[in-house]
């Protein structure tokens, strides 16, 4: 057992897909918040809420589902674990070249959440940081690494879904006027993280639910898709990147009446993806 995840596993995998979600923990226990000078719910905007509840059936079609315990605003592991920024860790040294994310506070411990808002009032001690590192980043990608190895043995190759939500603004700071609004973004690093059918299978499964799929643009992906994506020996990976506003009510980190309903149509889009036209036998926690 660990508190750094929730590993949900069918009776018997059945199909080349992992479904993960890096960034919708919600276990804000113990000394995180009174070190915070944000409050609980300023805490949540950085948070893929409910993302893990969203993709909640995978395990019924036969796809193991991972899902993290620890909040994006404490560590985030769609981050490598030396993204450590110098500006909220004592006794880093800064990086060279240039880190995009360090630099905007998104390292992987980060220093703000959505809207630049700073987390803390003073710098973390170096030891603190490696703990949550060890405590949290180690196991999760320790596992997700075995998911991928194990399925690429079985069955040839490996296809990551990795799950995420985005903020409704940031789709409209995309947004070009003439263009109709994306509502999925999927991001597969421009095709470095996974081959052209497995994204096409993805896009047409959540276009036949209904939505307007973009692909890379405002979002091609991030540490776990540049890390695992390796379609030369079979191993892809696609972000997923869910418009929070069609599930969430934002503004209070709330499902919405509906999230039910949205919920089973993303059901029926891991149906689609899987090749699943029935459910299997009921999942297995681990």
């Amino acid at each position: 057992m660990t508190d750094a995840f929730d590993l949900f596993l069918p009776d018997v995998q059945t199909v080349p897909y992992i479904f993960s979600s890096p960034h919708s923990g919600r276990d804000y226990a113990g000394t995180f918040q009174g070190q915070s000078r944000l409050d609980a719910l300023t805490l949540r905007s950085s948070e893929d809420a409910f993302v893990d509840q969203l993709f909640a059936d995978a395990p019924l079609y036969g796809a193991p589902l991972l899902a993290a315990r620890a909040p994006r605003a404490y560590l985030d592991l769609n981050r490598a674990a030396d993204e450590l920024d110098p500006a909220v860790i004592e006794g880093v040294v800064g990086h060279t070249p240039h880190n995009p994310r360090i630099a905007s506070g998104l390292g992987v411990v980060p220093r703000v959440v959505s809207g630049g808002r700073a987390i803390y009032t003073d710098r973390m001690a170096r030891a603190d940081a490696d703990a949550r590192l060890t405590r949290f980043w180690h196991p999760y990608h320790n596992r997700l690494r075995k998911l991928m190895f194990d399925t690429t043995e079985t069955f040839g190759k490996a296809v990551l879904i990795d799950c995420h939500s985005m903020p409704h603004e940031a789709i409209e700071a995309h947004h070009r006027s003439h263009a109709p609004r994306p509502e999925v973004v999927l991001g597969d690093r421009f095709g470095a993280a996974a081959g052209f059918e497995v994204v096409q299978r993805l896009e047409a499964a959540f276009k036949e639910a209904g939505l307007r799929v973009a692909r890379n643009t405002p979002f091609a992906g991030a540490y776990i898709t540049q890390a695992y994506g390796r379609p030369t020996r079979g191993q892809h990976v696609v972000q997923v990147e869910i418009d929070r506003a069609l599930y969430l009510d934002e503004a209070r980190v709330e499902p919405r009446a509906d999230f039910a309903e949205f919920q089973t149509l993303i059901s029926g889009v891991i149906a689609q993806i899987t090749g699943k036209n029935g459910k299997s036998l009921p999942l297995a926690a681990e």
